[in-house]
C-alpha cells in the first residue's frame, strides 16, 4: 500500500511539472525517479532510463531559450555561468600519458554509453582535476567538451560569491540545477575556493553548508553531463569531496620530453625547429606548460615591437633563465647551443659558459 502511495505521489508530481511547461524539471525528477525505483522495481528504472535516453535534444543546447535561462546573481544580474560553444581549440594538447589515457576513456565512455547503460552502468559522470597551475586542468575540460560536441559551462565565481548571507549559495544552487538540464561538460574551476575542508575554523557557516549542497549534487549528478572540479589546492579540499568524484585526475608538471613536444607547436615549422625545441625545453625546465607559453609568445610579439628577429629575443630568454641553472643544466645548454649553429663564442654571450667548458663538455660527449 505504502509503494503505491509513493507510485502515486510521483505521478502526481510528473503532472504537476508537465502542465506547467517545466521539461528541465521533468528529466530532472525522472533522474531521481530512477535512483529510487533501481531497487525497488527494476524494470521501472529500466523503463524510465530508455524514455530519457531517446528523449529529444536540441543541435544545440546554448541557443535560443537556453542562453537566457542562464541563472543570474539577483543583485548585480550577472550571469552565474560562462558559456562557450562550440569549443575550439588551435592544436592538439600534450598530455602525460596516465592523464591522456584517463581523458580518452571518459571519451570512449560516452561513445559507448547504450552499452554500459544495457549493462546497468553508466559513464563517468563526476572527475576531479588537480595539479599546479598551468598544467592543463581547464584546457582538459575544454578539450574534453570538444570532443563530446557539447558546451562548456564554467561557474563564474566572481559573479556566484556574494556579499549576502545565503545568496552565494542560492546562487550555486541556481547554476547547478541549470546545468544538469543540458547534456554539457560544467567545470567547478578553483573548487577550492567553495569546497573547503568543514573543520576550517576560519570559514563562515554559509560556506560550510555549501559543501553540504555541493557533495549532494555530486552524487545526485546526471549521466547526461561531465561535472569537473579542478583545484590548484588539493590539500584545501573536504575529505568528504574526495569520495564523491568518480574519476581523479593529477596533472604532474611536464617533463623535458613534453616540454620540447608543446613548445615545437608553439614556435611553428623551421629548419631548427627540433633543436630549438630542445634548447626552449631545457631552458624552462621546471616551468609549467603555461608559463612556457606564455614566454614564448612574448618572445614573438617584443620580436615585432623591436623589429627584431626572433632569435634575438629568445637569446634574451635563453641568457636570463641560464643565470639560475645549475652548472651541469648550464653546459648541456651550451651544448644545444651550438647544435643550432651558433660559435662557441656567441654561446658563452648567451649563457656565461666559458669557451674552455665548452671545449671540455664537446670532448665529452665526442
Amino acid at each position: 500500500m505504502e509503494q503505491k502511495q509513493v507510485e502515486g505521489s510521483d505521478v502526481v508530481q510528473l503532472a504537476r511539472l508537465a502542465l506547467i511547461g517545466k521539461p528541465k524539471d521533468i528529466q530532472m525528477y525522472v533522474r531521481r525517479l530512477i535512483n529510487r525505483y533501481k531497487l525497488l522495481i527494476p524494470e521501472l528504472a529500466d523503463q524510465l532510463g530508455t524514455v530519457l535516453r531517446e528523449a529529444p535534444k536540441h543541435s544545440s543546447p546554448l541557443r535560443g531559450a537556453a542562453v537566457e535561462a542562464i541563472p543570474v546573481d539577483l543583485d548585480s544580474r550577472l550571469q552565474l555561468a560562462r558559456p562557450e560553444f562550440p569549443v575550439i581549440l588551435p592544436s592538439e594538447p600534450v598530455w602525460d600519458s596516465q592523464v591522456k589515457e584517463q581523458l580518452e576513456q571518459m571519451v570512449l565512455e560516452r561513445e559507448r554509453q547504450e552499452e554500459l547503460f544495457q549493462a546497468g552502468l553508466h559513464p563517468t559522470k563526476s572527475a576531479l582535476f588537480t595539479g599546479a597551475p598551468g598544467v592543463g586542468k581547464t584546457l582538459a575540460a575544454r578539450w574534453l567538451a570538444q570532443r563530446l560536441n557539447c558546451p562548456l559551462i564554467t561557474l563564474d565565481l566572481s559573479a556566484v560569491m556574494s556579499s549576502f548571507l545565503g545568496r552565494t549559495g542560492n546562487n550555486v544552487r541556481n547554476v547547478l540545477d541549470y546545468a544538469k538540464g543540458i547534456p554539457c561538460v560544467f567545470l567547478l574551476d578553483e573548487f577550492d575556493a567553495i569546497a573547503k575542508r568543514r573543520d576550517d575554523a576560519v570559514e563562515i557557516g554559509e560556506l560550510k553548508r555549501l559543501v553540504t549542497v555541493l557533495l549532494q549534487e555530486i552524487d545526485e549528478w546526471p549521466a547526461s553531463g561531465l561535472l569537473i572540479a579542478a583545484t590548484n589546492h588539493p590539500e584545501l579540499l573536504d575529505p568528504a569531496v574526495w569520495r564523491r568524484f568518480e574519476v581523479l585526475v593529477k596533472f604532474p608538471m611536464p617533463l623535458e620530453e613534453q616540454m620540447r613536444e608543446s613548445i615545437l607547436r608553439h614556435i611553428g615549422e623551421s629548419d631548427n625547429a627540433a633543436v630549438w625545441s630542445r634548447v626552449l625545453a631545457r631552458t624552462l625546465q621546471g616551468s609549467s606548460f603555461a608559463d612556457a607559453e606564455r614566454e614564448i609568445l612574448r618572445a614573438k610579439r617584443q620580436a615585432i615591437i623591436r623589429q627584431q628577429s626572433v632569435t634575438e629575443q629568445l637569446k634574451e630568454l635563453v641568457h636570463d633563465r641560464s643565470q639560475t641553472m645549475s652548472r651541469e643544466d648550464r653546459s648541456l645548454l651550451a651544448l644545444d647551443l651550438l647544435a643550432t649553429g651558433l660559435s662557441q663564442r656567441d654561446v658563452n654571450d648567451w649563457t656565461g659558459v666559458s669557451r674552455d667548458t665548452i671545449r671540455k663538455a664537446l670532448k665529452q660527449v665526442n
